[in-house]
């Protein structure tokens, strides 16, 4: 079987989806065909990939394979260049449902690894996961390096620094890994989340939760979440929570943003009010930004200053670590492709498998996943 790895061509994209590490376990029984550069971004020549095995084409070999693996959803010259029928695997965006159409009707079977089911069996292939948490690590980095202060507390000769204050709102993998970073760079700080669960999780890293009543038995019900994800909670308790947000982000010096509903836009959760009543030279890093943003001020690609605030717009902070991204993230393709490839090496899709069944977006010409 061939198996292919194309560069990726959508601007900003850094990542690839195999490293030599894996190909290496993919060349010992199958044609690996890499794209020549595919990996120059992610500190990854081209001869490392041929030192493990792979053969090293050009765009239209990589995509002309039988398993194509990507980081993000190939374009229209992307899809001109693969045969019908062929399985292509990676962060394909199901919830774009014109993106979704277009790869069913170039025929191909499409694994979009975003939908990964959030169970035990899955863990090792969920890419949302494996993403954020550098995302999560690099937001802290990013904002550390916008702030014009220290984040540690320091004392010197010159005086006593304050400790900077952080306010981490969401608290899934990327939330988790901002408020670890920037307890290890020595800040003070809160958090927030509509999922009363979290709440011990952040004070076990050493941050103080911002705790929201829930005040009806349906607030309860939907701030446990579902399939691992949060859910939009009702209009009530999002004013309750602005109103909380706004009086600790008036004290905050840093605010990380990270809160995110798939499929859906992401809610707002710094107002225009609050970034004015925020002390000048304070930052938010908004990782929703993509999705709309947390922070209606929030501009997509760019670090904006409004009301004396520095909000940074980068969208996709894991591409800024791109040889890590892309070892973890060819890590999940990897345990992926063990479902689609049988003992023999063969290609078998189980279609009632629960992961395939959860990812599979197109084949065969039909949408699968509405």
């Amino acid at each position: 079987m061939r198996i292919g790895i194309p560069a990726e061509t959508r601007a900003g994209e850094t990542r690839v989806a195999a490293t030599p590490e894996i190909v290496k376990k993919l060349a010992a029984k199958h044609q690996v065909v890499v794209q020549a550069g595919a990996g120059v971004a992610a500190s990854v020549v081209d001869e490392a990939y041929v030192a493990a095995g792979a053969t090293i084409g050009s765009a239209a070999d990589a995509f002309g394979c039988d398993v194509v693996l990507k980081v993000r959803a190939p374009d229209a010259g992307e899809r001109a260049l693969m045969k019908q029928g062929a399985v292509l695997i990676g962060m394909l965006n199901p919830f774009d449902a014109e993106n979704t159409a277009a790869m069913a009707a170039s025929g191909l079977t499409a694994f979009a690894l975003e939908a990964v089911p959030r169970i035990t069996r899955a863990q090792s292939m969920d890419v949302l996961s494996s993403q954020a948490n550098i995302a999560g690590y690099k937001a802290v980095m990013v904002a550390a390096n916008t702030y014009q202060r220290f984040m540690p507390m320091l004392m010197t000769a010159a005086g006593t620094v304050k400790a900077a204050r952080v306010l981490i709102m969401g608290v899934g993998v990327a939330g988790l890994q901002a408020i670890a970073t920037a307890k290890r760079l020595g800040a003070v700080i809160e958090a927030s989340d509509v999922r009363p669960p979290v709440k011990e999780q952040v004070e076990s890293l050493g941050a103080k939760f911002i705790d929201v009543p829930y005040l009806t038995d349906e607030e309860k019900e939907i701030a446990q979440g579902a399939g691992g994800y949060a859910r939009a909670m009702p209009a009530d308790w999002m004013r309750r929570q602005a109103e909380l947000v706004h009086e600790r982000a008036k004290l905050a010096d840093i605010i990380i943003t990270t809160a995110l509903i798939p499929g859906r836009p992401a809610p707002v959760l710094i107002s225009e009010d609050t970034v004015k009543a925020m002390k000048p030279g304070s930052v938010i890093v908004d990782l929703a930004v993509e999705q709309g943003g947390n922070c209606p001020l929030s501009e997509l690609n760019k670090t904006v200053v409004k009301h004396g605030v520095s909000i940074v717009g980068e969208p996709n902070l894991a591409t800024l670590v791109a040889a890590d991204a892309s070892a973890l993230y060819a890590r999940n393709v990897l345990d992926f492709l063990k479902l689609v490839i049988d003992k023999d090496e063969n290609l078998v899709i189980d279609r009632e498998d629960e992961i395939l069944k959860a990812t599979l977006v197109c084949a065969g010409g039909d949408v699968l996943r509405k």
